[in-house]
């Protein structure tokens, strides 16, 4: 008997493909990976991603380190101080961050702006409404919630001491007048300069804000401690009572 051989009986070989493993930065050139990037070009060569990929240290199955910061910065449109802005938990809502890794980007983001206000703790003396804004920048920068602080002056209008009074909500904080006035009496200070952040980016002063400032323009004046100006910031701007006329 001779079989009739057909090519659904054939047994043929079967072959198993792989997918290419370039998601891996070991895969790269050594000269593009970021470590070795930066050991050999420097920092100021590496791209934000390839920065924060060395954060992270490694990706997800899929997508390198440097693909799941892209990923990160894509979501903030890639503006850092809208990436400083986000929580930990916010973070961790982007595949391959973990909760070890959004901390370590909060972090370092923390490092650049505590070195900033480092920067700006050095003799500062002001003359203007934006010597205010960038002297208080470094401490209301990137909040998500209403702080208030006054700004103590010497008799030089040099800062001797930027104070936190109160910390509030999104939509607003209590500033208590004889803390203020304390805080200043202990510091021997000869003037003082109010500041709060509106979060919203609204620059302009509530009834609340007006009232609040005139009242202690008053105080002020009966204890020899005279309000210079009250600011309104914002990451994009700012308002002046005293350039405004309102003080």
């Amino acid at each position: 008997m001779n079989p009739v051989n057909s090519l659904a009986d054939e047994q043929l070989p079967t072959h198993t493909y792989s997918a290419p493993t370039s998601f891996s930065i070991k895969s790269w050139a050594e000269e593009d990976r970021p470590r070795e990037k930066l050991l050999t070009k420097g920092r100021a060569a590496l791209s934000d991603a390839e920065l924060m990929a060395i954060l992270l240290g490694s990706g997800t199955a899929k997508l390198s380190a440097v693909d799941v910061a892209k990923l990160i910065l894509q979501a903030v449109e890639n503006d850092l101080n809208a990436l400083a802005k986000l929580s930990v938990k916010e973070l961790m809502r982007h595949k391959g961050i973990g909760e070890a890794k959004a901390i370590t980007i909060v972090a370092a983001l923390e490092l650049g702006r505590r070195r900033k206000e480092a920067t700006a703790s050095q003799r500062t003396v002001i003359t203007c409404s934006t010597d205010i804004y960038n002297t208080i920048r470094p401490n209301l920068q990137d909040l998500p919630h209403e702080e208030f602080w006054v700004v103590l002056l010497n008799r030089a209008n040099v800062v001797m001491r930027k104070q936190p009074v109160s910390t509030g909500g999104v939509a607003g904080t209590v500033a208590d007048p004889k803390l203020i006035f304390k805080h200043a009496l202990e510091q021997l200070a000869s003037s003082i300069i109010l500041v709060h952040n509106h979060p919203s980016g609204n620059r302009n002063p509530s009834a609340a804000d007006i009232a609040l400032t005139r009242k202690l323009k008053e105080a002020g004046q009966f204890l020899d401690l005279p309000i210079l100006d009250h600011l309104i910031y914002t990451d994009l701007g700012y308002y002046s009572f005293a350039d405004e006329g309102m003080l």
